[in-house]
């Protein structure tokens, strides 16, 4: 099966708004009467092949709620997505555990339930159900459900995303942000996410200057990443739409209407200048989110 990167937040909508990325993990998921994990790529030399690996754990999670035995899984990941970067690493590896295992018991949960299961292990929606369907998703808590609806995304509109080689935690990305935020913020953040749906959805991109400014999250998180603002501003400076965190970081994503290498270049360019190293990447926008190969 393949499952795509996703980033979230795309700014204001923070823990609600996901884009599937395309870029993928290919994972196959095989009945074993033992466990049995493979991992080549990304994490290939460090993540867990026992009983704690993620993939695992969502495969069994999907047999115990169907109410069917686990014996074991062969499982093999090949892995694209970096890891810890906030381009939804742990969120793919939930979900394709989850499709997985359900594809092996003939499917008896349905999409809702399997969001709402990924959405309960990762700790917030908005990476898997951008995983899941595919697209722009806004996603929506209520208790243990999670509704989720996916939308189009604009042709016109590139995505490019700064891949710094450092790692960070979402955890501690967490830990920073405030309990509480003035009225103020909080209407400034539903005005550029409503504003944000609005201009993606008419194909408004002159809208997303505006659009993708945020104060929920980005000024606090800024302590962890001192150079966001230079790395945004050099992207705006060379023409991006809006340059935002990737999920809780490090990653940063950029909207380009038109060419994109001179927007990836400057952000290139900062990110030396802070003396760290990275890549940059130019993704289209994932339209089906996890597929399993019924072959």
């Amino acid at each position: 099966m393949r499952v795509p990167a996703s980033s979230a937040n795309l700014g204001p909508g923070f823990d609600a708004l996901g884009l599937a990325l395309a870029l993928y993990n290919d994972i196959a998921v095989d009945e074993s009467d033992q466990v049995v994990v493979s991992i080549e790529g990304e994490g290939a030399d460090h993540l867990d092949r026992g009983a704690g690996n993620v993939v695992l754990r969502s495969v069994r999670m999907a047999f115990e709620v169907a109410g069917r035995a686990f014996r074991g899984a062969r499982i093999h990941c090949v892995n694209r997505i970096p890891l810890r970067r906030g381009l939804g690493s742990s969120a793919a590896a939930w979900v394709s555990g989850l499709v997985g295992g359900n594809a092996l018991l003939g499917e008896p949960l349905d999409r809702e339930t399997l969001l709402g299961l990924a959405a309960q292990a990762e700790g917030h929606p908005d990476n898997v159900t951008a995983a899941m369907l595919g697209g722009l998703t806004v996603s929506c808590s209520a208790g243990e459900r999670v509704t989720g609806v996916t939308l189009p995304v604009p042709a016109s509109v590139k995505w490019v995303v700064l891949v710094p080689d450092a790692e960070s935690s979402t955890r501690e990305a967490r830990a920073v942000l405030p309990e509480a935020v003035s009225r103020a913020d909080a209407v400034f953040n539903v005005q550029r996410a409503s504003l944000l749906l609005a201009a993606l959805v008419a194909d408004r991109a002159d809208l997303l200057e505006v659009a993708m400014h945020d104060r929920l999250h980005q000024p606090y998180r800024a302590k962890l990443f001192p150079w966001m603002e230079r790395i945004s501003t050099a992207a705006r400076d060379a023409g991006a739409l809006g340059c935002v965190l990737s999920g809780a970081g490090p990653s940063m994503l950029a909207a380009v209407r038109g060419p994109s290498d001179a927007v990836a270049s400057a952000m290139a360019r900062a990110l030396a200048e802070g003396g760290l190293t990275g890549r940059v990447l130019a993704l289209g926008v994932d339209v089906t989110g996890a597929t399993w190969n019924r072959g």
